[in-house]
């Protein structure tokens, strides 16, 4: 018995349970997670983003980038990904047997996001049902899947995303658009769609966005049978009651992203597991400093506590003589063409005193006061780019035209592609970016998990279906 008769759906010619599991890039949503989802009648998701690929004992190979450029290093990167996704939706595949669906998962804004995906779908025919794909505006998401003929989940956070993409392109090829994901940026871990308009600190709720999303879709000719999938903040189903069979909103399937962490399956490192049981409410930051340009939530720990501090020890200032800003910053930097405001000087000094002697300029015309270990990580981070994004914040890379942004590198931010590689495969946890939704507090109050029980994902998939 399922909670208040939720229904299987069709999805890629078979009954699962509308119950998603959430793409989580950088080796977290991996093949064991994922196959296991789908074994047990729901919508496993495999994340191409960054995946392990294995040697023939089965051990991780690390990705090790070889070349002396950032071109060069980027096509090592896409090799990587295309590989790594390959192996890792094989292995779901057969973990699944036969049951629930695979999709995989991408970022739009990773680097080489369209050869990632062309090249996974290519030697993956038959086996992937489904792509989920945001973090960004992927209007050629439709011509992949048609060209593959496999489904596609577009995810957005607004109406006003879904108007635009399905106007665009996806109108075009809308019979394989298996659902639409609303991914609610106040709630959901990883990169959130928050846009200018919308304040980060005043959360809306998310029914009246969802359900203007339906009324997008339907104005648009798309059938109610075509579900929204909420993605953010899911829990217990008991809490989402009238969200199903609600004539206002059609058919909705939910995705759980945070909670299939905390399973036996789940590929992260123990360290981070156990940690995820003593979060607290306001422990999970939404923050503006991942190099995508993106916001994102992840759990406010030490690592990112530095960067709220790196941000804070910032001034602006002048190449000449202007407005308030009229004495020249003699500490941290080399030249005088530094003019800041004299209380800002006083600052600044106040900081070299302490230890951060190092001014790095930033895009904004400001400098941030950093150490000297500080500075020679980033300008190490820097240099040994290999493009993990299509538009990179803090190496100011691209990956097309002339490779470059444009901007000045953003000391405030930092190698994602570096830090999720190192949390993923047994890093320090306090000083690694660690992604989670912001439920993540509830391990710590969820009965299901007392006594430091850790359900495998056929029981956690079963205990949602209670309503639980």
């Amino acid at each position: 018995m399922s909670f208040k008769g939720l229904q299987p759906i069709l999805y890629g010619g078979r009954e699962v349970w509308p119950l998603v599991e959430g793409g989580k890039g950088v080796a977290v949503s991996n093949h064991a997670s994922s196959g296991a989802w789908a074994a047990a009648g729901g919508i496993g998701t495999v994340s191409a983003v960054n995946a392990d690929s294995y040697d023939p004992t089965g051990k991780i190979i690390p990705q090790v980038f070889e070349a002396l450029t950032r071109q060069g290093r980027h096509a090592e990167l896409i090799r990587y990904g295309i590989s790594g996704a390959v192996e890792q939706v094989r292995r779901a595949y057969d973990i699944a047997g036969g049951k629930g669906a695979i999709n995989i998962n991408v970022l739009w804004e990773m680097g080489g996001a369209q050869a990632i995906l062309e090249g996974v779908l290519e030697r993956t025919r038959g086996l992937v049902t489904g792509v989920t794909c945001g973090a960004g505006m992927p209007y050629k998401l439709a011509e992949i899947a048609q060209r593959f003929e496999v489904n596609y989940l577009p995810i957005i956070s607004s109406a006003r995303a879904f108007r635009a993409l399905w106007k665009r392109a996806y109108s075009k090829v809308s019979e394989l658009m298996a659902a639409v994901v609303y991914e609610d940026p106040w709630l959901a871990g990883g990169h959130n769609g928050l846009s200018n308009a919308e304040d980060p600190l005043s959360p809306e709720d998310p029914y009246p966005r969802v359900k203007a999303l339906r009324d997008t879709m339907r104005a648009e000719g798309v059938s109610d049978s075509v579900p929204i999938v909420m993605a953010g903040g899911v829990w217990y189903l008991r809490e989402w009651e009238n969200w199903i069979d609600n004539p206002e909103l059609g058919a909705i399937a939910f995705q759980f992203g945070t909670r299939p962490l905390l399973t036996e399956e789940s590929p992260i490192p123990q360290p981070w597991k156990d940690h995820l049981r003593t979060l607290e409410p306001g422990d999970v930051l939404l923050h503006r400093f991942s190099p995508t340009g993106f916001y994102s939530s992840a759990v406010r720990n030490p690592f990112l506590r530095n960067l709220e501090a790196r941000s804070h020890r910032q001034i602006p200032y002048s190449r000449v003589e202007a407005g308030e800003h009229t004495v020249q910053l003699d500490v941290g930097v080399k030249g005088k063409n530094f003019w800041v405001a004299p209380a800002d000087l006083g600052r600044a000094r106040g900081w070299v005193a302490e230890g951060y002697t190092q001014a790095l300029r930033t895009p904004d015309d400001t400098v941030v006061f950093v150490t000297p270990n500080e500075r020679e990580v980033i300008r190490k981070d820097q240099a040994d780019c290999m493009g993990c994004l299509s538009h990179c914040g803090f190496s100011a890379w691209k990956d097309h035209d002339d490779f470059s942004t444009g901007r000045l590198a953003d000391p405030r931010s930092f190698c994602i592609q570096k830090t999720l590689q190192d949390i993923a495969h047994g890093g320090d946890i306090d000083q690694n970016l660690m992604f989670a939704g912001h439920a993540a507090y509830r391990f710590k109050q969820d009965p299901f998990y007392s006594n430091n029980f850790t359900p495998t994902v056929q029981q956690l998939v079963e205990r949602i279906l209670t309503g639980d």
